[in-house]
């Protein structure tokens, strides 16, 4: 793989788990589209930004695990298992594959596939999370 390739894919993964968004920005070209298979939407930048700060508040011992990367001509492939545990205790493990493309040392789109019968916790948790604050309303 380009080694400032390898570099951008290590410093996404610990950016995203430590809840760094200013490190993932720079990452980031302005412009960048995220996809994701389980809804077929395209996120901005800051859309995903938010996304992954909610991940990161969300899941305690938030980590990716079992990374394999493989080098593409437009950037990188990386296949993890995404795991952590939400506050009530209920382990979330979702495998998932990113086709990345890097264009001038930035991330330009990431198309994601996870299983999203894994993310089934995560978004419970979410809508009981704005189940919550409306009932406060």
């Amino acid at each position: 793989m380009h080694p400032d390739h390898e570099e951008i894919a290590t410093g996404f993964v610990t950016a995203i788990t430590t809840g760094d968004t200013e490190a993932l920005r720079r990452l980031y070209a302005p412009d960048a589209r995220i996809w994701h298979n389980g809804d077929g939407t395209e996120q901005t930048v800051e859309d995903n930004l938010r996304t992954l700060r909610w991940l990161a508040r969300n899941l305690r011992d938030f980590r990716y695990e079992e990374i394999r990367r493989d080098p593409a001509a437009y950037g990188y492939v990386q296949r993890h298992v995404l795991r952590g545990r939400l506050p009530d205790g209920t382990a979330v493990e979702v495998p998932a594959c990113l086709f990345v493309t890097v264009d001038g040392g930035r991330i330009t789109r990431i198309e994601e596939y996870a299983d999203s019968r894994a993310t089934d916790a995560l978004r419970a948790h979410a809508a009981a999370r704005r189940a919550a604050r409306e009932a406060q309303r």
